[in-house]
């Protein structure tokens, strides 16, 4: 085991990193920026360094910057949490070869998986249900009208190394297929400096339904079941929960099992998520899969009881897993939402500033995972959220009835957050009866608006 690692990220996922090393008698190092100088979560590190300037790209995306520090600090390792650089292949190989662990899977697994035209390649051997659609990157128009006819309108075509719904653009028709494949390709050029896209089927109306998944070296994979997603906004989740509501077992264990062959199938060490879409008669058809530890995974450590950030650690260290997959079952139902520093009427415009009041809620079954306190100052430079509120109970109903209770008790001031948003979807009847779609968030929001 590692006795020292560094952690190449910020805020509550890096406070999350730090109590996990510290549980295994791991010390940690945090690297910062100039605008996160002041950050609670700073003063958990056994060491700190200074990276560089508030903007991202000259901090937290200097990768140099990032070894330089393990060097000096004498980490063994680098965790890189969510975002930034965890989903970059390049600087997974940058620590290897500058003789650092790298908590997450190879280089050559993040590529593999990360790229989604070799994913679905895989995905295929691996037997995981996929969408119908070009099985490479289209290099003619023409490849995609004829692959239009086949599988029928709507479809969507999409970023081969995308994410974020940048580089996605939907076809009804020939017409709108022609101008989404020049404009996708543009747009991913310009995001992810690879313009190659692809065409597949699209679902109007689908949840989205996601698997927990985490490798190791010594060829093991296991699943710990699945996540429902479906509560989103413009592609942003709000919502998590664990375990899916009104799901069929059968089809669920199903393509969890098929998740865990693709991770296998991979080679891949460390924490994965394989994500799905469901059409309304539950069948699955796989979205993409991100190489890294995801916002929601808390839900999963919830209902499985499985210390995910932990294992993590332990797979990179070269152990096993320390569990296996007739050891994990579903215990209860879990429900995350995001806290966001965002004024949901007025367009979800973030709202950096000082934070007075924090009074966060308790009582059984309750989680916050959050870097902030009263006093805390939200830069401007970085992704606006500032928490997960958790909840765990027994069933659906009482981790909804808990969250109420919970969000009710959150009080943030005087910048504002989606709290009050979340309370409103915690009684609107098409989440609590899990009769709902991706769709659904946006629409209630445009009838309220245009209801005054």
């Amino acid at each position: 085991m590692f006795s020292r690692i560094l952690i190449a990220n910020r805020g509550e996922i890096a406070l999350r990193i730090i109590r996990a090393a510290r549980v295994m008698g791991v010390e940690s190092v945090c690297v910062y920026s100039k605008a996160d100088a002041d950050g609670p979560w700073l003063q958990h590190a056994d060491e700190t360094v200074c990276i560089g300037e508030p903007p991202a790209a000259e901090s937290y995306l200097r990768s140099d910057r990032i070894i330089s520090a393990a060097e000096v600090t004498g980490a063994e390792a680098i965790h890189p949490g969510y975002g930034f650089l965890a989903e970059n292949a390049n600087f997974a190989e940058a620590c290897l070869d500058s003789g650092f662990a790298f908590i997450g899977p190879s280089p050559k697994a993040m590529a593999l998986l990360g790229d989604k035209v070799s994913c679905k390649n895989l995905a295929r051997k691996a037997g995981t249900p996929i969408f119908p659609g070009t099985e490479d990157a289209i290099e003619e128009i023409d490849e995609a009208l004829e692959m239009a006819q086949l599988i029928g309108y709507p479809v969507i075509v999409k970023a081969a190394a995308g994410g974020g719904g940048r580089g996605m653009r939907i076809a009804r028709n020939d017409d709108e297929l022609r101008a989404g494949v020049e404009s996708a390709q543009q747009e991913a050029e310009a995001a992810f400096g690879d313009g190659r896209v692809y065409v597949e089927k699209f679902l109007e109306h689908a949840r989205h339904f996601e698997i927990q998944c985490i490798g190791d070296d010594h060829g093991n994979a296991v699943h710990l079941f699945e996540r429902d997603c479906t509560t989103q906004r413009r592609h942003q989740k709000l919502i998590e929960e664990a375990p899916a509501p009104n799901v069929d077992p059968e089809k669920r264990d199903e393509v969890a099992r098929t998740a865990a062959a693709l991770i296998r199938e991979a080679n891949y060490s460390g924490a994965a998520t394989v994500e799905f879409l469901m059409d309304g008669d539950q069948n699955f058809f796989m979205l993409e899969v991100n190489t890294r530890v995801q916002v929601e995974h808390p839900v999963s450590e919830l209902i499985s009881g499985v210390d995910i950030v932990g294992e993590q650690i332990r797979v990179a260290a070269g152990e096993p897993l320390s569990i296996k997959q007739e050891d994990i079952s579903v215990n209860g139902h879990a429900i995350e939402c995001r806290i966001n520093a965002e004024d949901p009427d007025r367009g979800f415009m973030p709202q950096a500033g000082l934070i007075e009041t924090w009074c966060p809620p308790g009582g059984l079954g309750v989680r916050l995972d959050s870097h902030a306190t009263a006093g805390y100052r939200i830069p401007p430079n970085y992704d606006s959220m500032i928490g997960k509120l958790i909840v765990h109970g027994p069933d659906r109903e009482t981790a909804i009835a808990r969250m109420r209770v919970a969000l009710d008790e959150f009080k943030v001031g005087p910048i504002k957050t989606t709290i009050p948003l979340h309370r409103r979807l915690m009684d609107h009847p098409s989440f609590n009866t899990a009769d709902f779609d991706i769709h659904y968030v946006e629409r209630w929001l445009e009838e309220a608006e245009a209801s005054g």
